[in-house]
């Protein structure tokens, strides 16, 4: 782990961050002399998802499942979590956020960690060079995974892939931060791309955190900043994790992106560019702002009736806010905190 250097903000926490699951990890705690073993913590848990739930590993567990040929496969405690939660996101959702779009991003030419991926001014291919051929292949559905998890047991049929990307990381970030404050005692905020969790007393009664998709810049002083006091806040964009390909059948090179709508198999239009939820638990926020991406225009009536807090950028910079998340740009003393509900 490289981690950036320790900064110790004006509120009095200390931060760090450091490269991890493809992604800027960053965690801050409320004693700064606990900052070390928070960022050890974290590394720590952030390894363990990994080697559970990674579609990219091949000596993941995930990679396994999907490898055996519609077989039943034995997992860890670890994984048996994260297949639930998918699962259970992919049924409050609608099928919105599905586990089963493995086969339809490889296809559509994501097959590697996104670190590892060439990238053309943000694209995804080496300067030079032709994008390369990709087609859209239909999402089989998540109710065609068989899970028995007291036997610890996963099956898929064959020729089905798991990722579970669009949970595993809200997941750790929540899994991560609860850990941090039961073993230090401290207030402490995990942040894995966007996905954060907060755990414990907050600096102040709440923690100032800004709405960006700018990933390797957590702290960006243009982004707009909304105050959590626990919980957790998750955005998801269509602007980054971009790349080119020629689509199939017409072999059209076009941007793709890597929300995909399981009902079509592709990038999911960008109607909403940013979304960015509260809700009581990272994984909650992450699942809400992911499929709001997928409804698109229908999301800010669906939020709403959840009573989840949500701001949405639109495609044309339209900024709609949801459920009382409060208007940008509001100094010190005028902050809201973000309220949340639960996506059920």
């Amino acid at each position: 782990m490289h981690e950036s250097p320790r900064t110790v903000l004006d509120d009095g926490t200390a931060s760090t961050r450091f490269r991890a699951i493809g992604t800027t990890a960053q965690v801050r705690v409320t004693d700064p002399a606990l900052l070390a073993d928070a960022a050890a913590i974290l590394a720590r848990q952030v390894d363990e998802i990994d080697l559970a739930a990674s579609r990219f590993r091949d000596d993941s567990e995930l990679a396994r499942i999907n490898a055996a040929d519609g077989r039943p496969v034995e997992v860890g405690p670890l994984l048996v979590d994260a297949l639930r939660i998918a699962l259970r996101v992919a049924r409050d959702t609608s099928g919105d956020v599905d586990p089963t779009v493995g086969g339809a991003m490889v296809a559509l030419g994501w097959d590697r960690d996104f670190s590892r991926m060439e990238t053309r001014t943000g694209a995804g291919n080496p300067s030079g060079t032709s994008p390369p051929h990709v087609r859209a292949v239909r999402v089989p559905g998540w109710r065609r995974v068989e899970f028995d998890a007291a036997a610890r047991r996963v099956r898929v049929p064959r020729g089905v892939q798991l990722d579970l990307g669009a949970t595993a990381k809200a997941f750790a970030a929540d899994r991560a931060a609860a850990t941090i404050h039961a073993e230090l005692g401290c207030g402490v905020l995990v942040n894995l791309g966007g996905d954060i969790a907060c755990s414990g007393p907050a600096p102040g009664g709440a923690w100032r955190i800004r709405i960006t998709d700018a990933h390797d810049a957590p702290d960006d002083l243009r982004a707009p900043t909304v105050l959590v006091a626990d919980g957790g806040i998750a955005s998801s964009s269509t602007r980054v994790r971009r790349w080119r390909g020629q689509l199939a059948p017409s072999r059209e090179a076009r941007e793709l992106h890597h929300i995909v709508d399981p009902s079509t198999g592709l990038p999911a239009d960008d109607e909403l560019q940013l979304v960015s939820v509260a809700a009581p638990t990272c994984t909650e926020a992450n699942a809400a702002s992911t499929a709001a991406i997928i409804r698109g225009m229908r999301a800010p009536a669906w939020l709403e009736q959840l009573h989840l807090p949500a701001r949405i950028v639109t495609r044309d910079g339209e900024v709609i806010r949801v459920a009382g998340w409060p208007e940008d740009g509001l100094d010190d003393d005028h902050h809201e905190t973000v309220g949340k509900a639960r996506l059920s």
